[in-house]
C-alpha cells in the first residue's frame, strides 16, 4: 500500500528534476547573486566590448561571455564601470569580475585573482601620418597618449623611456578620446592594446601608422574578488576557467575570435 503512495511523489520528482536541469548551476561561490555572474567592463574597448550604433553591447568579450554563461548555466549581466575604479566596483560586490580586454600586471596580480591568460596581445604604438617612429626613445621627440590605469601606462611608467617622455604624456578616460585628440594633432603618437588599435584603425581606414617597435607581449586576463579568506573567488575562477576550456574545445572559441580578428587569439589554458 505503502509503495503505491510514493509512485505519484516520484513521478513529481522526476518531472521536477527534467524541467529544471540548471536548477542548482548557478550555485557557485564567488557570486554576489547565485545564479548571476555580473560582469564588469569599459563599453567603449573595441572589439572586446562596446556599443554598436544601435547601442547594444557587442564585441569579443560579450560573445565569449555569453557563451561561457550558458555552459555554465548562470546567466551574464554586463556592468558598465569607469575603468580606473574597477578595483573598488569588485570589492564592493557590484560586480563579479573584471572581464574586458584586462591585462596581467603585477598590481592586478596583488589586488585581484586574476584567471589564466586567456588572449594573446601586444602593446603597439601607433602615429599619425608623417610620424615614423622605429625606436622607443624617439617618443621622446612627439606628445604620446595612453588610457589611465590601463596597462600600457604601466608598462610606459616601468620602461627605460618613461624619463625621457614622462612631460609629453597624456592619460585619457577611454582610447577613443586619445583617438580624437590625434586626429585633432594635440598628440601624435598613442600606446594601445593591439586588437582595439587595428580594429580601430580599420574603421579610420588605416589613417593610423604602427610603429615598427612596440612595448611587447601583453595578456588578457579575467579579473576576480580578492578576500582575505579567497577560497570562494578561487572556486568561481576555476568554474568559468573550466567553462572557458569547454568553449574552446567546442570549437565555439575560435569561432568567436575568427568572427572579431579574422584568426585565432585564445591561448590554450591547462
Amino acid at each position: 500500500m505503502n509503495s503505491y503512495r510514493t509512485l505519484p511523489l516520484l513521478a513529481f520528482l522526476m518531472v521536477s528534476l527534467f524541467a529544471c536541469p540548471n536548477a542548482d548551476a548557478g550555485e557557485l561561490p564567488g557570486l554576489a547573486t547565485q545564479g548571476r555572474l555580473v560582469v564588469g567592463l569599459d563599453d567603449t574597448f573595441a572589439p572586446m566590448g562596446f556599443r554598436d550604433p544601435a547601442n547594444n553591447l557587442v564585441g569579443f568579450d560579450i560573445d565569449l561571455a555569453r557563451a561561457v554563461g550558458e555552459e555554465m548555466g548562470v546567466e551574464i549581466v554586463f556592468q558598465p564601470v569607469e575603468w580606473s575604479a574597477k578595483e573598488m566596483e569588485l570589492a564592493a560586490k557590484n560586480i563579479d569580475c573584471i572581464w574586458n580586454g584586462m591585462s596581467r600586471t603585477p598590481d592586478r596580480e596583488a589586488a585581484m585573482t586574476l584567471s589564466q591568460d586567456y588572449l594573446n596581445n601586444r602593446l603597439i604604438i601607433m602615429t599619425v601620418a608623417g610620424v615614423n617612429i622605429t625606436a622607443l626613445d624617439q617618443l621622446a621627440d612627439y606628445e604620446v597618449g595612453t588610457q589611465s590605469a590601463s596597462s600600457g601606462l604601466d608598462v610606459i611608467k616601468k620602461s627605460a623611456v618613461y624619463g625621457k617622455i614622462q612631460d609629453k604624456l597624456h592619460e585619457y578616460a577611454t582610447y577613443d578620446e586619445c583617438i580624437l585628440d590625434m586626429q585633432a594633432g594635440r598628440i601624435q603618437a598613442m600606446v594601445v592594446d593591439e586588437v582595439l588599435g587595428e580594429y580601430k584603425n580599420n574603421n579610420l581606414k588605416a589613417a593610423l601608422n604602427v610603429a615598427s617597435v612596440d612595448f611587447g607581449g601583453d595578456y588578457f586576463v579575467i579579473g576576480f574578488r580578492r578576500d582575505k579568506d579567497n577560497s570562494a573567488n578561487e572556486q568561481l575562477v576555476k568554474a568559468v576557467e573550466g567553462a572557458l576550456k569547454a568553449v574552446a574545445a567546442s570549437g565555439k572559441g575560435e569561432e568567436i575570435s575568427q568572427k572579431w580578428f579574422g584568426r585565432n587569439l585564445l591561448l590554450e589554458m591547462k
